[in-house]
């Protein structure tokens, strides 16, 4: 499969700035870097994006994230390899990402609470915009057919 298109963040220059001060700033909001690519993963996932997916068992290897775990993350409720803070974070990411399938709060008060038992402020800034992004990209790359494995030219 070819991509319909050449990324839109890579057509227009000026948003691919603004899209790596994100990252810039994600990556500095304290969370440790497993986590984040655990949840960029999880996102990715549920919306079916395999060039994201590819990317971020990728970015996650390079994190020091093993197989073991990446291979569980579709299943991390039932998989015994996850923390309470990964599980929260996951659990939000999903929440965030699912929003369709929620009537009212898309993020409920008990899931909000367990993930700030596990993350401050600035870890859970850094969580949410990495749901985010993630999203952003998802959207982008399925609705171009950016394959898995392809790079940005």
């Amino acid at each position: 499969m070819t991509a319909r298109m050449k990324n839109p963040a890579m057509v227009l220059p000026d948003a691919m700035k603004g899209i790596q001060n994100i990252y810039k700033a994600m990556y500095a909001g304290g969370v440790e870097p497993r986590i984040l690519e655990l949840v960029h993963l999880r996102a990715s996932q549920i919306n079916g994006c395999g060039a994201c997916v590819f990317a971020g068992v990728t970015s996650a290897k390079k994190a020091g994230e093993s197989d073991e775990r990446l291979h569980a993350v579709a299943a991390w409720r039932e998989a015994p390899f996850f923390t309470d803070a990964e599980r929260a974070a996951l659990a939000l990411t999903e929440a965030s990402t699912r929003l369709a399938d929620h009537s009212g709060q898309a993020v409920s008060d008990a899931l909000w609470d367990e993930a700030a038992d596990h993350f401050d402020e600035r870890q859970l800034a850094a969580i949410i915009l990495m749901i985010s992004v993630t999203n952003f990209f998802n959207r982008i790359n399925t609705t171009i057919r950016e394959p898995a494995g392809a790079t940005w030219n």
